[in-house]
């Protein structure tokens, strides 16, 4: 059988064709009866050929942003299909709707029980069947991550967060990702280096994921204008690829503010792309916590080659506009009127402890207001 490329946390196949082992993982697993989760297109695209389940059940109601309703409706084919496993094969979305579905197999719910503000961590066991997660838009990192999202019936977004939530094998193969259009291989790649500039200026102390997340982060940088004009680049593909994957890698910090505001938008309305929210948000924030990671901001400048850290905003404001990523919300059409109670959310966020300046309500409005 084919030896996994890393072994950092779970097991990683990484490469162009890797996704041709899936079969063999499921063996390897005891996965005679797999559920696939994935969203439509994907599933329009025949992704169940791509990744070598001809005959396998699927759940393919998957949309930006999952919710409780969709991992009660995958729950409900796992069961009917007497599955014992599951391939999630698509972004962020599918493999967290497949984590969350994991979840209520072996758990009683509801899902709300298991959030990570709920003091869910503790209540996950080990009754979660195995998760084999194949990315195909190289930006969320959940791949290789103990967390997953969801927004609750109740139209709150939580995290869910447990050692046992991350996957059996992360199935990495950019050939997946050659046919992405221009604005999500620009989105999901922001996503991919917000998590690498977060998680490199979290409060946590953890120099291997420091390590992780530096390279993750010159190699997005290197890479992303390039598949977002030219998505049939190879070697721009794979190093996109191996962006997402290393700040999932480096997840084990936790994030920060960019993620505190954009999850709240997310849950808000599932149209908005939560890595171009990490891109719209990405300069305020650095600005922001300036004075309290300066020596973060100068050894991010020094691998991007910029004069000092200072000039971290404006060199990722004019990324953004190379991107084509908006300057405003008021581009994405949210009004000031719709960011007024997601204040108070954004600081209650799982994520807004580990960014570097104090995150309170007052100044998650701020932050809001001036992207405005």
């Amino acid at each position: 059988m084919i030896q996994p490329t890393i072994s950092y946390l779970t097991d990683v196949y990484f490469g162009f064709g890797v996704s041709e082992v899936v079969p063999d993982l499921l063996a390897a697993y005891g996965i005679r009866r797999p559920l696939l989760v994935t969203d439509p297109g994907l599933s329009d695209l025949g992704i169940a050929k791509r990744v070598c389940l001809h005959d396998a059940p699927v759940y393919s109601g998957v949309k930006t942003n999952p919710s409780e309703p969709q991992v009660l409706d995958a729950l409900e084919v796992y069961r009917t299909g007497r599955c014992d496993g599951l391939v999630a094969v698509g972004g962020g979305s599918s493999i967290d709707l497949a984590k969350c579905a994991g979840i209520l197999v072996g758990h009683e719910g509801p899902l709300e029980s298991y959030a990570l503000r709920r003091g869910g961590t503790e209540r996950i066991t080990r009754r979660i069947p195995p998760i084999v997660a194949v990315p195909t838009t190289a930006g969320s990192g959940s791949e290789v991550g103990r967390a997953a999202l969801v927004t609750l019936g109740s139209g709150d977004k939580v995290a869910i967060l447990s050692r046992y939530l991350t996957p059996a094998a992360a199935v990495c193969d950019p050939e997946l990702t050659l046919t992405m259009p221009p604005a999500l291989s620009a989105g999901t790649g922001m996503d991919a280096i917000s998590h690498c500039v977060e998680t490199f200026c979290s409060t946590r102390y953890n120099p291997v994921a420091d390590a992780i997340a530096l390279d993750g982060l010159q190699r997005g940088c290197r890479h992303i204008e390039t598949v977002f004009g030219d998505g049939r680049n190879r070697k721009a593909r794979k190093g996109m690829m191996m962006c997402a994957l290393q700040g999932g890698l480096a997840f084990q910090k936790s994030l920060g503010a960019v993620h505190s505001l954009s999850h709240p938008l997310g849950s808000l309305d599932s149209s908005l792309h939560h890595g171009t929210l990490n891109g719209l948000f990405l300069p305020a924030v650095l600005r922001f916590n300036a004075d309290h990671c300066a020596d973060r901001l100068d050894a991010m400048a020094r691998r991007l080659r910029l004069k000092k850290g200072s000039d971290m905003p404006e060199y990722f404001e004019a990324l953004n506009r190379q991107l084509g990523i908006p300057e405003s919300l008021s581009d994405l059409g949210v009004t000031r009127e719709v960011l007024e109670p997601l204040a108070a959310k954004a600081a209650a966020d799982h994520c807004s402890p580990t960014n570097p300046r104090p995150l309170d309500e007052a100044a998650c409005r701020m932050l809001y207001l001036s992207v405005l």
